[in-house]
Formats: structure tokens, C-alpha cells, sequence
């Protein structure tokens, strides 16, 4: 019986861990089959405060975990198959380990960028293919970069990467993009961004120094060819790691957990959300952090009025 589970770390899992634990609260965390989350699969980040000379994905959550562990957190691997959160004490049935119950529950499970599923990209991650444009565009300062996708995601990268590359190339399957007419238009106006339409993507290229190019199929003419650049950036989605929660917990129509506006509480008093699996817009590490502080900090509360409670009963 816990009085906090957090289940998923990235920077919003392990803030929630630091300030919970630093709350006395012991909190324990729920690591899933890649610790640390999206972070640990970037190379340097250069954006996150506190860190004038960067620091790699992979460092910054190590140290992360540190700092929790530091004032009492405990860590835990194992894969949660589902959760019972109709009554309190929330039961966790956790692979391996059987059922585990909390007052509070924290989700940072976060997002999964989808990928094309193509050889040469996983084998590239952190070499050239990247998945934000936010996170990775100041790398390829005066390179040439490709975009795969074909809705406003995709075409606002796009227009983002220009600030960096010397010259986006847009690609896509089809002849026609599913972005908004609008932002079609203010991409096509830059001068920097090239259109690859009806092309598939078959394979990311690269060398011994990382990616060298995009292998493509021309939808038209049916011949392969090979779009040189240093970077491809896949710009397809994300898709919420919240299937868990068999519905228990109130979604957008994307799987997106929705949260009170301010707060980080779910439709289910005790439940809390963080970070990328409620986020729909930034997806930052930062502002994953912050959403972390705020979902300790609401359930720090909530478990405060339930002794309260307990001392009035």
C-alpha cells in the first residue's frame, strides 16, 4: 500500500518523484521498458535551463532519477497491464509483480512519436532522424533536412527548420496535404522549403558520420530516388501511452488524458496526469517538468485532506 505511484518517469515522472519525495511521501515509480522516456534516445539537449553547455538526453534523466532517489524514491521496472480505479485504495496490476495499491496515482506515461517503420531509421535515431524540430533543428544549422509528413505538424516544422537549414524539403505520399489551407500557404511562400510530393519513403541513407539522405519511390513514375540531405525529420504524430487505462480516464478523441484547465487532476479525484500524455501542444521537456511539480503538488493536497479526513472521522 502506497500513498503515491507514479507510473512512467521522463522529466515530468521524475519531478513529480523529487517533489513527493521530498514531501516525505515516499512515492514509487513505475518504470516502463525505456526509463527516462523520449529523452534517452536524444543526444545533447541545449534548451533545458540550468545546462549553458548542454547536456545529453541520457545524463539529464540519470541524474534526474538521482536526485529522487536521493530523497526517498523508489524505482521499480515492470509493465502496467491495467488499473482498477472505480474505488480507493487504485490497484496497479503490474507484470511480475502482482497487484499494487495507492491513494494517489500519478500518469506520466508521455507520447510515442510514430515513426515510417523503414530500414535505416531506428538504426539513425540521434544520427540525423529526429522526431522535433524544437529539440534537434539547431543542429543542422546551414544543412540540407528533410520533412516527412503532410498535416500542420509537419509543414509547422517545416517552416520552423527554415530558421536553421539551408534548404527543407518537404515529402509526402500523396499529391495532396492534409494541412490547413493556411499554414500550406505560408510554407509554399518560403523560399527555403522544396516539395517532394507523391513520394514514399522506403529507407533513411546514411554513412559512418549519419544520415546522407532520404530513398524514396516516386509515386508517379515509379522509379527510386535518393533526396540528399543531413537530417530527416519524421513528423507523422504521436500517439498517447494511455491504452493502460481501459477508458477508466477521461481522453480527448486522440487518447490525450484531459486534465481540470490549471491543474493536472483527472476526472477521477486521486488521479493525476503529466507531461506528454495530456500535452497536445509543446511536448517540451521543460514544460513536461513543470506539469510534474504541479501533479506532486495536487496530489501532496489531495492525500493531505484524506488524513484530514480520517482525523475528523
Amino acid at each position: 500500500m502506497y500513498k503515491s505511484i507514479i507510473v512512467g518517469t521522463g522529466p515530468a515522472g521524475l519531478t513529480a518523484a523529487i517533489y513527493l519525495a521530498r514531501a516525505n511521501l515516499n512515492p514509487l515509480v513505475i518504470e516502463g521498458p525505456q526509463p527516462g522516456g523520449q529523452l534517452t534516445t536524444t543526444t545533447e539537449i541545449e534548451n533545458f535551463p540550468g545546462f549553458p553547455e548542454g547536456i545529453l538526453g541520457t545524463e539529464l534523466m540519470d541524474n534526474m532519477r538521482a536526485q529522487a532517489e536521493r530523497f526517498g524514491a523508489k524505482f521499480v521496472t515492470g509493465w502496467v497491464n491495467s488499473v482498477e480505479l472505480g474505488e480507493r485504495p487504485f490497484k496497479l496490476n503490474v507484470e511480475d509483480m502482482g497487484t499494487l495499491e495507492t491513494d494517489t496515482l500519478i500518469i506520466s506515461t508521455g507520447a510515442t512519436a510514430k515513426y515510417l517503420g523503414i530500414p535505416g531509421e531506428q538504426d539513425n535515431v540521434g544520427r540525423g532522424v529526429s522526431t522535433c524540430a524544437t529539440c534537434d533543428g539547431f543542429f543542422f544549422r546551414g544543412k540540407e533536412i528533410i520533412v516527412v509528413g503532410g498535416g500542420d505538424s509537419a509543414l509547422e516544422e517545416a517552416g520552423f527548420l527554415t530558421r536553421f537549414a539551408s534548404k527543407v524539403t518537404l515529402v509526402h505520399r500523396r499529391e495532396e496535404l492534409r494541412a490547413s489551407k493556411i499554414m500550406q500557404d505560408r510554407v509554399r511562400d518560403n523560399a527555403k522549403v522544396e516539395w517532394a510530393l507523391s513520394r514514399t519513403p522506403l529507407e533513411v541513407v546514411a554513412g559512418d558520420n549519419g544520415v546522407t539522405g532520404l530513398k524514396v519511390l516516386n509515386n508517379e513514375t515509379g522509379e527510386e530516388e535518393i533526396i540528399e540531405a543531413s537530417g530527416v525529420f519524421v513528423a507523422i504524430g504521436h500517439h498517447p501511452n494511455t491504452a493502460f487505462l481501459g477508458g477508466q480516464i477521461t481522453t480527448d478523441a486522440n487518447g490525450y488524458i484531459v486534465t481540470n484547465p490549471g491543474t493536472s487532476e483527472t476526472n477521477i479525484p486521486g488521479v493525476f496526469a503529466c507531461g506528454d500524455v495530456q500535452d497536445t501542444r509543446y511536448r517540451q521537456a521543460i514544460t513536461a517538468a513543470g506539469s510534474g511539480c504541479k501533479a506532486a503538488m495536487d496530489a501532496e493536497k489531495y492525500i493531505e485532506s484524506l488524513e484530514h479526513s480520517a482525523v475528523m472521522l
